[in-house]
């Protein structure tokens, strides 16, 4: 059997970070990824996505990833009910993550949260705003990067111009 999930989107708000009765570290997220084709009205839709991480990866995440943040999430669906507080059985499917990556440097995020409008709605232009707030932070991007060798950078000097549309997410 196979249950593999591989996402990339961006966060929908905070992590909420618990901890259990035990003292293990529990973090709820939603990550909002971008549908690969426009709807009728030539728009862009995004899935919101419930996910849970734990332990010492759920403290990471809640420390180091924000509201808007890109983020890569490996992991698997999992299922589960309850009975909720009227007696009715609630179904939930969620995506139990195992591992995540931060996919922007933390300039590019502050860019992005500087300017508020670019991404809130996760739809069409979220993956462009990225690539401009990238390309304008690139320089002092390479500045934090210690170990980075700026003379085999193939990309440094150069501009990349991808349309929505071109990208597979």
């Amino acid at each position: 059997m196979i249950n593999n999930v591989v996402l990339v989107g961006r966060l929908t708000k905070d992590p909420d970070l618990r901890y259990t009765a035990n003292g293990t570290g529990v973090a709820t997220f939603t990550l909002a990824v971008n549908r690969n084709f426009t709807n009728q009205s030539g728009n862009r839709e995004a899935d919101f996505i419930n996910c849970v991480i734990w332990r010492k990866s759920a403290e990471s995440l809640a420390n180091y990833a924000r509201k808007g943040t890109l983020l890569g999430v490996t992991g698997r669906i999992q299922t589960r009910n309850y009975e909720n507080q009227q007696g009715q059985r609630v179904y939930v499917t969620e995506v139990v993550a195992e591992n995540f990556q931060l996919l922007e440097s933390r300039t590019a995020s502050e860019q992005r949260q500087q300017n508020p409008g670019s991404t809130d709605s996760f739809q069409g232009s979220g993956a462009n705003n990225f690539n401009n707030s990238n390309n304008q932070s690139s320089q002092s991007a390479k500045n934090t990067m210690p170990d980075f060798d700026r003379d085999s950078d193939p990309f440094s000097g150069s501009s990349i111009d991808i349309s929505d549309d071109d990208l597979p997410f």
